[in-house]
């Protein structure tokens, strides 16, 4: 009889979690259970999945994808550190405003902020401009519509997640450390590599996986500032769906960028404790 109880008070608690599941069902379970069965199904040309290891083109925009994101992240990385590093080190009222400055970005749409980007990276927009104006160059050079503009973009629109991820695991540093460095005998630059930066490794461990998800789905920025020339897996499913109308490609390339995301994200879970790194689970 307390068996039965316990089980019928543990349904009971369980019930409010049923429309939530409903929910995730319907509308998570089911379409990528249908994307799976799709990636499956033979193609025009045979087996999906072959089709992908076999043709060069989807060979090369895999590649590319995973160049790319790469890329993105160790420049959002390189380049939000510092700011990260000064908004959590600074004092009030400046933190705050440094900070409100960092997250500002996120007020405007990325395909604001990429046709944005269209604009000033044109030949005659204001970057060749002024880069003419300083002398660096004697002519406008080429920075949209190839690789270096596909960077730009993303960089620009990533980079306030890697500062936001640094930002919650830096705030969080004991100070009393770095005082008992410094006490020690160490200076600003060993205190900083042998205690400050060790202890900022979950946050950058987070914004890198973080970052590196984000990157293999992009599409607007890359389709914008790439101009067709910078294609990567996105694009192809795109293309797939929209104009080739082949549903089982389409689907086995987006299995594929659902297996890339999975390969890094369950490792770096539980090796790098991931959920601790946000700020959530026991400290």
């Amino acid at each position: 009889m307390p068996a039965r109880r316990a089980d019928s008070r543990a349904w009971r608690g369980a019930l409010p979690l049923c429309p939530l599941l409903l929910f995730l069902g319907v509308f998570f379970v089911y379409p990528v259970a249908q994307v799976l069965a799709l990636s499956l199904a033979p193609g025009r040309a045979g087996h999906p999945f072959h089709e992908i290891v076999t043709t060069p083109v989807y060979r090369a925009a895999l590649w590319r994808t995973l160049h790319v994101s790469v890329t993105v992240t160790l420049a959002c990385l390189v380049l939000g550190y510092p700011v990260a590093y000064t908004v959590a080190t600074a004092r009030p009222p400046w933190s705050g405003l440094l900070l409100t400055l960092a997250i500002t970005p996120f007020w405007i749409s990325i395909l604001g902020r990429s046709f944005t980007w269209l604009v000033l990276l044109q030949r005659n927009g204001v970057v060749n401009q002024l880069l003419q104006a300083l002398g660096v160059i004697r002519e406008p050079v080429p920075l949209v519509y190839n690789a270096v503009g596909v960077y730009v973009g993303m960089i620009h629109i990533l980079l306030p997640f890697m500062i936001l991820s640094l930002y919650s695991v830096l705030r969080g540093i004991d100070g009393s450390l770095l005082r008992a460095a410094r006490s020690l005998g160490a200076s600003e630059w060993q205190t900083f590599r042998h205690v400050y930066f060790p202890l900022s490794l979950p946050g950058v461990a987070a914004g890198a996986v973080l970052l590196f998800i984000m990157g293999l789905g992009f599409f607007i920025t890359p389709a914008l500032l790439g101009g067709g020339r910078v294609t990567l897996v996105s694009m192809l499913i795109e293309t797939n769906i929209h104009a080739t109308l082949n549903w089982p490609m389409a689907s086995a390339l987006s299995v594929v960028l659902l297996g890339a995301t999975l390969l890094v994200l369950l490792p770096s879970y539980r090796l790098l404790q991931l959920d601790r790194a946000f700020g959530a689970g026991p400290r």
